[in-house]
C-alpha cells in the first residue's frame, strides 16, 4: 500500500461558511498485489482535524500490516485496520477504495457489482454553487447549464443576495446547504420559510451539530426536508439523529469507506430516513468510488470532481444530470 498527497486545483475559489479555498490537498493510496493496483482517494478537512500529510505518514508506517492482508477478506482486513489507526476516516476510506478497486479488478466486474446493485437506478446528481458575490454566482449558474438540479451554499448574512442571484439565472430546482452556518432556532426558521418560496427542495444542517434539540422545533415550523450533514459522521451516529431530522447525508470520507458508508445507508433506511450520498471537494477517484452505491440513495451530490481543473483521470460520468456509472472492472477508472 503506497500513499502520496495530491492537491486538486478549484476552477473557482469554494466557499462555505467554514473555509474558502483555491485548492484541497487528498491523499491517493495505490494497493498492489498479484500485479493488480488498486486505486483509492481521501479528501481530509480541518473541520474534522485531518490532513492529507497525515494520513500518507500513518500509512507509510503500515507496510507490514498490508504485506499480510488478503484483500478478498476485505471485511476482516478493514477492521482489523480501523483498531490499529484511530481517527483519521479520509485515509481509512483512501484505503477501503483502494482494496474495493483491486477486488473488483481481480474479480473482472465493476465494484457496484460486489454490492449487488444495479447501475440503471443511480440517481440524478446536484452541481453545487460556492458562496460568491452575486456576479460571480451568476455567472457560476450559467456555467452550470448542463445540471438539472443545483446544491447552492448559503449560511451569512448574504443567503437572500446569493438565492436571488441563482434565480436571476434559472428556474431549476435548487437544494440548499447551510453548513452550519446559521446559529438560532429563529434565524434558520426564518431563512428555510424564504427559502420555500424560491423553489428550494430540501436543507442541509440547518444549525450546528451540537444543537439537536432544535431540530423538532424547526421542522415544525417548515415544509421542506432537513437533512444532517456534520451532525452524521458513523454508522452509531444514525439512530439518535432519526428523531430530529428527515435524512442524513453520508460521506465516504467521513465514515471512513464504502463499506462503512453501506452500513449508514443501511440503518439510515431501516430508520425510515432519506439518504443522500455527499461528497468533498476531491477527483474521479473519490467521487467514483462513491457513486458506486448511489443506486442505493434517494439524492446524490457527487460533483467534487467536477468543481477541479486537474483531474488526473475520469470515471463516472455525468450525463442529462444522471450519475453513469463505469462497466469496467474495478472503479473503472482510465488515467488522462
Amino acid at each position: 500500500m503506497k500513499a502520496e498527497v495530491f492537491r486538486v486545483q478549484l476552477r473557482h475559489t469554494w466557499t462555505t461558511t467554514m473555509s474558502s479555498s483555491a485548492y484541497r490537498d487528498v491523499l491517493y493510496t495505490r494497493f498492489t498485489r498479484d500485479g493488480i493496483t488498486g486505486w483509492g482517494e481521501g479528501a481530509p478537512i480541518v473541520r474534522y482535524n485531518e490532513t492529507a500529510a497525515q494520513g500518507a505518514q500513518t500509512l507509510a508506517q503500515m507496510t507490514d500490516f498490508f504485506a499480510r492482508a488478503n484483500p478478498r477478506q476485505y471485511t476482516k482486513l478493514l477492521a482489523d485496520f480501523a483498531k490499529r489507526v484511530p481517527g483519521q476516516y479520509a485515509m481509512k476510506a483512501a484505503v477501503d477504495i483502494a482494496c474495493f478497486d483491486w477486488l473488483g479488478q481481480r474479480l473482472g466486474i465493476p465494484v457496484h457489482q460486489i454490492f449487488g446493485l444495479d447501475p440503471a437506478d443511480a440517481p440524478v446528481t446536484t452541481f453545487s454553487i460556492g458562496i460568491d458575490s452575486p456576479e460571480v454566482t451568476r455567472a457560476k449558474v450559467r456555467e452550470a447549464a448542463a445540471y438539472p438540479v443545483l446544491k447552492v451554499k448559503v449560511g451569512l448574512s448574504t443567503d437572500e443576495a446569493t438565492i436571488e442571484a441563482v434565480r436571476a439565472e434559472t428556474k431549476k430546482p435548487l437544494r440548499v446547504d447551510a453548513n452550519e452556518g446559521w446559529k438560532t432556532k429563529e434565524e434558520a426558521v426564518r431563512k428555510i420559510n424564504w427559502l420555500e418560496k424560491q423553489g428550494v427542495e430540501l436543507i442541509e444542517q440547518p444549525l450546528p451539530a451540537a444543537m439537536l434539540d432544535d431540530m423538532n422545533w424547526i421542522r415544525q415550523r417548515i415544509h421542506i426536508p432537513v437533512i444532517a450533514d456534520e451532525a452524521c459522521l458513523h454508522p452509531e451516529d444514525i439512530p439518535k439523529l432519526a428523531p430530529h431530522f428527515d435524512g442524513v447525508n453520508v460521506k465516504v470520507d467521513k465514515c471512513g469507506g464504502l463499506l462503512e458508508a453501506l452500513r449508514m445507508i443501511q440503518i439510515a433506511k431501516s430508520l425510515g430516513l432519506k439518504t443522500m450520498l455527499g461528497c468533498m471537494v476531491s477527483s474521479s477517484v473519490a467521487i467514483t468510488a462513491a457513486a458506486q452505491l448511489s443506486p442505493l440513495v434517494d439524492y446524490a451530490d457527487l460533483d467534487g470532481n467536477l468543481l477541479i481543473s486537474n483531474d488526473p483521470c475520469s470515471g463516472v460520468k455525468v450525463v442529462a444530470g444522471k450519475l453513469s456509472l463505469p462497466t469496467r472492472p474495478g472503479l473503472g477508472l482510465i488515467r488522462t
